[in-house]
């Protein structure tokens, strides 16, 4: 079988042109700016690889023999398609060219997610956006398939990745609006006690916090009903077949059940409140994600917030912040 050699070296590539240039190997190593005996290795390396010898060695000073002249006539286009990939490469990174691969929760992706991209469709900025639950987005930034990352709960522990606080926003108990108008002087611990639990399912952060939340607060309501998403759990709770407890942005995310429901404040704790991060490598991506940083405080504040006031009066002030 006859025998293929391995890709060129580039960096050898260069060595054998110097040569071939300069007429010695002294005069390439001082060419390129390193050791003679440098140069003389990477032609050995190059020779070893292609199976062939490239000098006439017999020459003084060495000349490229028919390998090397075929050699020579091909290295200029390669090492000057090298360095314009090299230029590409940095005039994408620098400019700001290079498309953006950034992750979210669901509940951002579909609340402060269109924003995001209304305010960069404006700039040249190219920007991919998925959406999918917190492990999977932490793994897909350590795995390099996303650049950007905005979870709730950081389970990375790499010196490498940067965390950001972004924002929190406070577990409420949302119930029937019927239901409340019903039952006026009803609280949460009466209301726990009357009806079943709606549940985020257990596989999702989300599920986990909101289920350590619940015991902490003495809830122990039977496992009947979970979900992956809001929608079908506010459409069981608007039926009043139990309560749940959500958060303003998953709330927000599932606003065309807003007139059929209502929300009760629970007690101040640190197990009360879902922490937004965003996460990107040190020294990648550090003026886009600080843009991110601005972009969504200021649609939480100049839109979110002011319409889900409106829409549930009785959401605490503190509930997004």
């Amino acid at each position: 079988m006859t025998r293929t050699p391995p890709p060129i070296d580039l960096r050898a590539l260069q060595a054998f042109v110097a040569v071939c240039e300069s007429g010695s190997m002294t005069g390439a190593a001082k060419q390129l700016g390193v050791s003679q005996s440098a140069v003389s290795q990477s032609i050995a390396a190059l020779e070893r690889d292609q199976g062939l010898t490239l000098f006439d060695r017999e020459s003084r000073p060495p000349r490229p023999n028919v390998a090397g002249r075929a050699l020579l006539e091909l290295a200029d286009p390669l090492l000057e398609h090298a360095k314009m990939v090299a230029a590409r490469i940095g005039d994408a990174s620098h400019t700001g060219k290079m498309p953006v691969r950034l992750g979210c929760v669901d509940s951002f992706a579909a609340t402060v997610g269109p924003e995001l991209i209304r305010a960069v469709s404006n700039s040249e900025r190219q920007i991919s956006m998925w959406s999918g639950l917190t492990p999977g987005l932490s793994k897909q930034l350590h795995d390099r398939e996303l650049d950007i990352t905005i979870c709730t709960q950081t389970t990375l522990s790499d010196a490498r990745i940067v965390e950001v606080p972004l924002f929190s926003e406070a577990f409420v108990v949302v119930v029937a609006r019927s239901y409340l108008s019903a039952h006026r002087n009803i609280d949460w611990r009466t209301l726990a006690q009357e009806m079943p639990l709606i549940r985020y399912t257990a596989r999702s952060v989300i599920g986990q916090q909101i289920e350590r939340f619940a015991r902490h607060l003495g809830i122990n309501s039977p496992r009947r009903y979970e979900f992956d998403a809001t929608d079908p759990l506010l459409s069981l709770v608007a039926a009043r077949v139990g309560f749940a407890i959500s958060t303003p942005l998953c709330l927000w995310q599932a606003r065309h059940y807003l007139d059929d429901i209502a929300v009760m404040p629970l007690p101040p704790s640190r197990l009360g409140r879902r922490d937004f991060f965003l996460l990107h490598r040190q020294g990648e991506w550090d003026q886009f994600a600080g843009e991110i940083v601005m972009l969504t405080r200021g649609v939480l504040d100049n839109a979110i917030q002011p319409s889900l006031a409106r829409a549930l009066p009785d959401l605490p002030e503190d509930a997004l912040r």
